[in-house]
């Protein structure tokens, strides 16, 4: 067993932005006292551990930050994580098991929280989900033994908002969501949520419109990731497809008659579109995409609009402000996406298509 007890007080009373003063206060000790437990030179009695706990919301266990040798623990999240993976309902004695066992290890604890979340929802068995709360609320307490980068605060609350719902607590849920909602990564959950149980669509339309936009946001990311996978493995075949997926759904989006803040990448993708068909031998298609991404580019520059405004579906959306590397106009979108690509044929065309009516 391995204990840094004086990191951790250290550690703990930094995460929460307190001074050694405050934790001395709350305490009802001196604040040399509190140095001395940080420095390692003294170490707090057992009713401190306690308290010092209970002010650094966590358990005594994680306050230690202890770690047990041995597989058994071990050995148990997995078969934990087995039962939820097979939808094995074996798995809630399992874990009633494993929590007896390790009531204070993060893993069993969050495991088992999963099961019953699963079971819960995919049943309708309300005990399930206030147990799958209570185990939720726990884990919360001991994540700092947490090492799964994609598990956290926000994950976890994620959760406890479902098992709400799943209670048809919804207001319950709305409250978790929007209080735990950074750059709105839950607005379409919410408007969802809005929309679905709570019959307030006015709220709603506000939450998927912001979703809507953040995914097509996302979408242009993610495009341009396949975009460069596909090039430089010369498989343009896929890269034309996503292409062609991707600038239909913008297309679905688009107002007409109106630019809108995805306009300038549109002209990129129809560029690239026209690279990918040059390599597969044809010219008359990518003159064509080329010619799209002309017009679309003089048109966006005419009326330039980085706002979601020219967008179908989109109401009530905050104020986006869209950032780039394209260039200032969506002309020298196309110039530097054409330089990028360094394909001669397409830059031929490109010129050509550039004096054409």
């Amino acid at each position: 067993m391995k204990i840094n007890l004086s990191e951790r007080i250290r550690a703990h009373r930094r995460a929460r932005s307190l001074t050694q003063q405050q934790v001395a206060d709350a305490l009802g000790v001196t604040v040399g006292a509190v140095y001395k437990w940080e420095a390692g030179l003294s170490a707090p009695d057992l009713s401190l551990l306690v308290e010092l706990a209970d002010l650094f919301d966590t358990s005594v266990d994680v306050l230690l930050g202890y770690t047990v040798k041995g597989s058994k623990q071990t050995d148990t999240v997995a078969r934990l994580k087995d039962c939820l993976q097979n939808r094995d309902t074996d798995g809630l004695a399992e874990a009633e098991k494993a929590l007896l066992r390790y009531p204070n290890c993060f893993d069993v604890v969050y495991q088992s929280a999963m099961l019953y979340y699963l079971f819960g929802l995919r049943d309708g068995e309300k005990p399930l989900l206030r147990r799958s709360i209570e185990l939720l609320e726990r884990a919360i307490r001991l994540l700092g033994q947490n090492t799964d980068p994609q598990i956290g605060e926000l994950s976890i609350a994620y959760d406890l908002a479902g098992a709400y719902a799943g209670l048809g607590e919804e207001e319950k849920a709305l409250e978790l969501l929007k209080s735990n909602n950074p750059r709105g990564i839950f607005d379409d959950v919410i408007g969802q949520t809005l929309a679905c149980f709570c019959d307030r669509p006015g709220e709603a339309v506000e939450y998927l419109s912001t979703a809507l936009v953040s995914v097509s946001a996302m979408l242009i990311r993610i495009v341009n990731g396949f975009i460069n996978v596909y090039c430089k493995r010369e498989d343009y075949v896929a890269g034309a497809s996503i292409l062609g997926l991707a600038l239909d759904f913008f297309a679905g989006l688009r107002s007409e008659g109106k630019s809108n803040l995805f306009d300038k990448p549109c002209v990129s993708f129809r560029i690239c579109l026209a690279h990918a068909q040059l390599k597969l031998g044809n010219p008359g298609d990518a003159r064509e995409s080329l010619s799209d991404a002309k017009q679309l580019a003089e048109a966006f520059d005419r009326d330039p609009d980085y706002s979601a405004g020219g967008l179908r579906f989109v109401r009530a959306v905050k104020q986006q402000t869209a950032f780039d590397t394209l260039g200032v106009t969506a002309a020298e979108t196309a110039e530097k996406t054409v330089d990028a690509l360094e394909n001669e044929p397409l830059r031929r065309m490109w010129e050509e298509v550039q004096t054409e009516e």
